[in-house]
């Protein structure tokens, strides 16, 4: 009897074992389960071009759960194989999805891998689902009790009483589909575990990253669907933005807790708290609101909540709103970003990453120190590696004053209109941060958005676009202009400017985020829309304004990362005239080492007077707060009628001031302070004054100096045009020295494909090339000749025609049913290319199908060999020189 084959082994050997200690086929059979070729992606999307394609996903071949949560994975091998063959391959799906155990399998013995020991061992037979779930909770005790003693929650917890105690949160079910629509991808399960574990050992600092798009509030609904339904969670839970459309949309992601008697949610506006509802969505604006003098925050009772979700809190979980988290100091605070760690979110990442254990910044360098990262972190990069984020193109484009900077003496020679206003001062140069801030250029605006409309018309006049300007007057400008543009389609709201949350503005973003609505079809902003707002269609990012912040940049490019299936987007275009791409990161690299918190006694004093920076007079009231150390800020303290203000209890080193007043600029100092010594400053601040006029230059000519469409897949390099048609040329002489060589390849079936997947692996794709140089029927082999040797292009229809002129003696040699099939198979070139007419698949296709697909073909040559001998027959004379 010859050995099963994998999917025998696993049917016949393995799945009779496993269900006999426990694990049902289905969920429905049994609370302990396992899927067979379950896929955890959905396969990466790449581009050929302006197409999109998907790669395979990845597929687990047995995935366990035990009452719904993930507990193992198992490979399988067939019985040719040992049975730790698969080993390797499990861990690594058991990495990915999260598990402690891995098993692989011939269906003759298992070997398991636990992660919690890292070791290994031969095992006769499978355990048993119970067994599984009790050596977790034994690891995870083990590792709670490991944990730092310093943790807010350590004084014990009040969110679950004796009764409830047993309902485990982590073994109640995700909302179903079918109440929210939705199930939780694997990353997705993965956070909200590891977040309820957490929660479960008293930690009361968390923090979420997941690049946007990944489905952060559906994730924290589900996080509070298992806390409240589960009875762990008794006391309210609080959502906290600091956008409206963010507020808006949390809600609405919590519908399912509506039921046919009730609505549990609650707003927050308005000045008023109503008590009685058990889930509160809110903007930091509407806490913060005072009555009588008092926030609104302040008169609800501090242990009201027990959970506070904190969203985009890199930037506002900390600093301006600190004073809203402290008051509801004793709840678990759970934040939730979509960046990284950077230098401009290291109070963040300290705040709600504080109770993490510290691991190593790099294994193999001890010497960058430790780190204490977020409970979760998916990247943007791995999004798009798992086919569950869109992926991109880049399109680089700088005008002339742009690259060369504008010259004013140059302009003036010009005979450029300057226009300097009284309280402004001319430079020589001004650079790409200057325009639109300190100075305004019309015509620079003008040809960047007549260059955009260009590329617009050429990929499609009616993709959603959104375009970053630098402020709303510049955001109008450009949405005129594109109106202007486009105004022959007929629509009136083709281009419109979004620049805040109501009015009219708010219409146009309901309308904008509409998958099924035409218009708005651009949109132009200065902020509004570079965070929380959902736009899936969108297919363009447009940077006319530059950007110096790496979140903001990760920000707005998360606006054209999600996949929407309404209009079949699966990637989106960068297009950006600014240099702001020069920000793209590696989004899971080391982060930097972490700073120290400050400690030591505090008996260092700090006075001093705020006074105008003109003038010398006190600024009465002005307001000054001392950041002492990560996360640890002493409240405002307000100067007096002489200026005056003293701050005690401070500690020995660098004291960060912010002062404000009203009606002059805030200023941010550094003092050093030393142990048992009052130090005195003097904080002058500027006034607001006259806004500085923005100088205006008009008549100067500015044109596109380089633009760059090209992504080298490989390298990440990108080509201007001129550079890919050099890379390209480069890549096939490599291949075929001369044309002579080019023509050997290409007439062989096999020597061909091996010729085309070697160009595709340095990103070289024939579809683009016939779509740059304007050739959509030219055939592939002319393409590449053009381009290497300066041939002549031919078309397809050209081909056919030339052979059916000159090899009637080869036709008429055939008999009239393999003529009829050699006819049919010309027509298959003439319309897409010489691989189809080569490939089996065609013979399923008319007319061969009624020929009786290839078989029957074969039939009409006398022999598949001979109806072999035959293709390789007429491509050779289909590629005749004579035509050449």
């Amino acid at each position: 009897m010859s050995p099963y084959n994998e999917a025998d082994t696993r049917a016949k050997l393995i799945d009779p074992q496993i269900k006999l200690f426990g694990w049902g086929e289905s969920q429905i059979e049994r609370e302990h389960y396992f899927v067979k070729g379950q896929p955890v992606t959905a396969g990466r999307i790449y581009l050929v071009g302006e197409e999109s394609r998907r790669r395979q996903p990845r597929r687990v071949d047995y995935l366990l759960r035990y009452q719904g949560q993930m507990i193992a994975v198992l490979e399988a091998k067939d019985e040719t194989h040992t049975a730790g063959a698969g080993l390797e391959q499990a861990k690594s799906y058991a990495k990915m999805l999260d598990v402690p155990f891995a098993y692989s399998s011939n269906g003759h013995g298992f070997v398991e891998f636990d992660f919690f020991s890292n070791q290994s061992r031969e095992i006769s037979s499978f355990p048993a689902p119970k067994d599984l779930w009790h050596r977790w909770e034994q690891y995870r005790k083990q590792a709670t009790a490991q944990l730092p003693r310093n943790r807010v929650a350590d004084a014990g917890s009040s969110y679950i009483t004796k009764r409830v105690q047993q309902s485990n949160p982590l073994l109640y079910p995700v909302c179903p589909a079918s109440i929210c629509g939705k199930e939780p991808r694997y990353f997705q399960e993965v956070a909200i575990r590891r977040v309820i574990e957490r929660m479960m050992a008293a930690q009361k600092r968390i923090l979420l990253t997941m690049a946007t798009g990944t489905g952060k509030t559906f994730t924290a609904f589900q996080i509070v669907w298992k806390l409240r339904k589960s009875g762990w969670l008794k006391k309210p839970v609080l959502f906290i933005t600091d956008r409206v459309a963010l507020c808006n949309q949390a809600y609405n992601a919590f519908t399912a807790f509506v039921t046919g008697q009730a609505d549990p949610r609650g707003l927050i506006r308005g000045g008023r708290f109503n008590s009685n509802r058990e889930l509160y969505f809110a903007l930091y604006q509407s806490l913060d609101a005072e009555d009588n003098g008092e926030a609104l925050f302040k008169r609800i009772p501090a242990d009201f909540f027990g959970l506070i979700i904190i969203d985009e809190c890199h930037r506002s979980g900390f600093g301006k709103w600190n004073a809203i988290l402290q008051h509801f100091g004793e709840a678990i605070h759970l934040g939730m970003t979509a960046t990284p760690r950077q230098s401009e979110s290291i109070d963040t990442y300290s705040y709600f990453c504080s109770e993490e254990p510290e691991i190593p910044i790099d294994l193999e360098d001890p010497l960058k120190g430790n780190w204490q990262p977020p409970a979760y972190s998916y990247s943007l990069g791995q999004g798009i590696e798992d086919g569950f984020l869109a992926t991109y193109k880049i399109h680089k484009v700088r005008t002339s004053v742009d690259k060369n900077g504008l010259q004013i003496e140059d302009a003036q020679v010009q005979g450029a209109e300057i226009y300097v206003p009284e309280n402004s001062k001319l430079r020589n140069v001004y650079l790409t941060p200057q325009f639109e801030r300190e100075i305004t250029v019309p015509d620079r605006t003008a040809a960047m958005v007549k260059h955009l409309a260009g590329l617009l018309k050429r990929f499609g006049s009616m993709d959603k676009t959104m375009v970053f300007c630098v402020d709303m007057s510049h955001a109008r400008l450009v949405a005129r202009l594109l109106q202007n543009e486009f105004s022959d389609l007929g629509y009136s709201d083709y281009a419109v400017p979004i620049i805040a949350e109501e009015g009219e503005a708010s219409f146009w973003l309901d309308q904008f985020q509409d998958s099924d609505r035409k218009t708005p079809v651009v949109a132009t902003t200065a902020e509004l829309l570079s965070t929380g707002v959902d736009v899936p269609s969108c297919r363009n990012i447009v940077f006319m304004k530059p950007i110096s912040s790496p979140i903001l940049f990760k920000q707005i490019i998360g606006r054209g990362s999600r996949v929407d299936s309404i209009t079949g987007k699966e990637w989106f275009r960068i297009i950006d005239y600014v240099g702001a791409c020069r920000l793209f990161d590696e989004w899971d690299s080391p982060p930097e080492e972490v700073t120290v918190e400050t400690t030591g006694a505090r008996t260092s004093i700090l006075e001093g007077t705020v006074v105008h920076a003109d003038t010398g007079e006190f600024v009465v009231g002005a307001s000054v707060s001392a950041l002492i150390g990560v996360n640890q800020q002493i409240s405002s303290i307000h100067a007096d009628s002489n200026g005056y203000f003293i701050i005690q209890k401070l500690p020995a080193g660098s004291i960060r001031l912010s002062v404000t007043g009203r009606g002059f600029r805030p200023r941010t100092v550094t003092i050093e302070t030393e142990r048992d010594t009052i130090q005195t400053v003097t904080i002058e601040l500027k006034p607001q004054g006259i806004p500085v006029g923005q100088i205006r230059v008009n008549g100067l000519e500015v044109t596109i100096a380089d633009e760059a469409m090209f992504l080298m897949e490989a390298t990440g390099e990108q080509l201007t045009l001129a550079q890919y048609f050099d890379h390209t040329k480069a890549k096939i002489i490599g291949c075929a020295p001369d044309w002579k060589q080019l023509h050997e390849i290409w007439t062989v079936s096999s020597l061909r494909q091996a010729f085309l997947e070697e160009l595709e692996a340095e990103s070289v794709h024939i579809e683009v090339l016939a779509e740059v140089l304007a050739q959509p029927r030219a055939d592939q082999f002319d393409l590449l000749a053009h381009i290497a040797f300066t041939k002549a292009i031919h078309t397809r229809d050209e081909r056919v025609e030339a052979f059916l002129n000159y090899e009637q003696q080869f036709l008429q040699s055939r008999t009239p049913d393999a003529r009829e099939v050699i006819l049919a198979l010309l027509e298959k070139y003439r319309l897409v290319g010489v691989q189809e007419m080569v490939n089996p698949e065609v013979f399923r296709l008319s007319p061969f199908r009624e020929m009786g697909q290839l078989s029957g073909v074969a039939q009409r040559f006398g022999t598949i060999n001979n109806l072999r001998l035959a293709l390789d027959e007429v491509q050779l004379r289909l590629y005749r020189e004579e035509i050449v």
